[in-house]
């Protein structure tokens, strides 16, 4: 059975003990083990939206429902992310900085996560993510940070550019 608020302290028990994503990792992954049992205690998702579960500086759980069809272009965190799926798929694009112009991406690689996957993100990664299905998909992300504060870039999704980070468009993106 999966408790919210006992894998909220897990999580920020882990961070206490190792500030790298590792023992968080390891809790996340023992959660997703059942993502029947983290939909059962998160209830079935109706809208698109972000949740912000538990906010401080050093740790950040959001539970993110992505709409049908719905891509966040390429962006980066500045700091570990754990990503858990408990209902539907989100396929990854990972980026890296062209050689000769570093302020543009190219693609380098993909992964698609189902229901039960889990996938850490190193502080340097660049990712977009979209949810190639025709229903909702139910995510839960942790952050080695305060999400919300942290600066960091995102890529133009014509040109690949980089520009600053603008959390309203994320919040827009998500009505």
């Amino acid at each position: 059975m999966f408790d919210l608020h006992t894998f909220v302290s897990d999580c920020r028990a882990a961070i206490a003990e190792d500030k790298t994503h590792r023992a968080a990792l390891e809790v996340v992954e023992a959660a997703f083990r059942d993502p029947a049992a983290i939909l059962a205690a998160m209830g079935e998702p109706t809208g698109p939206g972000i949740d912000a579960i538990y906010r401080s500086d050093d740790l950040t759980i959001l539970n993110i429902v992505w709409g049908p069809r719905q891509t966040l272009m390429p962006h980066n965190h500045e700091m570990w992310a754990i990503i858990g799926i408990y209902t539907g798929r989100e396929d990854n694009i990972f980026w890296r900085r062209l050689k000769d112009d570093p302020a543009r991406v190219e693609a380098a690689g993909a992964r698609t996560l189902l229901a039960g996957d889990v996938t850490p993100l190193g502080k340097d990664i660049i990712h977009s993510v979209t949810n190639p299905l025709s229903r909702l998909t139910g995510a839960i992300h942790v952050y080695g940070g305060d999400f919300f504060a942290e600066p960091r870039s995102e890529w133009d999704e014509e040109t690949l550019s980089e520009r600053p980070y603008d959390i309203s468009r994320l919040q827009t993106a998500f009505g």
